[in-house]
């Protein structure tokens, strides 16, 4: 197997895992275009790398980072409804990012790599990268779960816990907008919404705790970009996209399964 492949494996691997195990809270708490208002803004990340002259991976996570926190200060307020302020930030984001990109006159851009990710172009310091901070996010995960988990269950049932809700909704946003700069590089920006729900959405008919729905989410991430990837090779077609369609195959056959079952 040629090296580019196995450093596109492991990356993507470790990326999938990852957004399997953030996925479940995202489709519990009917979070699903949260991700796509992240993967928006994040092309205005890329743009302010390019001008500032700090890197494309520092400008999209300071990127995805304010966008996470300006969410989460509306949320508290409660003045404008979700969906609106997810529509509101995600389509804002994307114009201020195709904007400023027109800007940068210096250096080619290759937009579509961006929007629909280029994990077969990941070096060994990209994967190192990757490593750290999906190890980060999930440690901050194991130390978020309980009261995560409880706080989606039930919000009152949380604060009678004694449970810092603002603080853990917080850490949550923070933690997913570091896993969107992150996987972008791998699915693109249109792209890692798809990577968020799909796993966990099919795990749900096979798991019956939420920690085996996390753990199936995974691993059908993880197969994903297997057959992504392969697939990719073999015919020479895009690889974000084609992790995308092995986890939508999955995803049917999934609920097909259940029902002959």
């Amino acid at each position: 197997m040629d090296e580019f492949l196995i450093r596109a494996l492991i990356a993507g691997s470790l990326v999938a895992a990852t957004a399997g195990l953030l996925g479940v809270f995202i489709v519990w708490r009917r979070m699903a275009f949260f991700g796509d208002t992240l993967s928006h803004s994040a092309l205005l990340g890329v743009a302010l790398g390019m001008l500032l002259n700090i890197g494309y991976m520092v400008g999209v996570v300071v990127s995805t980072l304010l966008v996470g926190l300006i969410l989460y200060s509306f949320q508290k307020q409660k003045r404008v409804s979700n969906d609106a302020l997810l529509g509101i930030l995600a389509h804002s984001g994307l114009s201020m990012g195709l904007i400023a990109l027109s800007f940068v006159k210096t250096q080619n851009v290759n937009i579509e790599e961006w929007l629909f990710g280029d994990v077969l172009s990941v070096t060994w310091s990209d994967v190192l990268s990757i490593a750290g901070i999906m190890l980060f996010v999930i440690v901050i995960m194991w130390w978020l779960w309980r009261p995560l988990l409880t706080l989606t269950v039930h919000d009152e049932l949380a604060k009678v816990e004694g449970i810092n809700t603002n603080l853990v909704n917080l850490c949550f946003v923070l933690v997913v907008a570091l896993l969107v700069a992150t996987a972008m590089q791998v699915v693109g920006a249109l792209l890692i919404t798809a990577l968020l729900i799909i796993p966990a959405t099919s795990a749900r008919n096979f798991a019956k705790t939420p920690e085996q729905m996390a753990l199936i989410a995974a691993i059908i991430g993880v197969v994903s970009v297997i057959g992504g990837i392969t697939t990719s090779a073999l015919y020479d077609i895009p690889a974000g996209p084609s992790i995308v369609m092995a986890a939508t195959i999955i995803f049917f056959s999934s609920h097909l399964g259940r029902r002959l079952l």
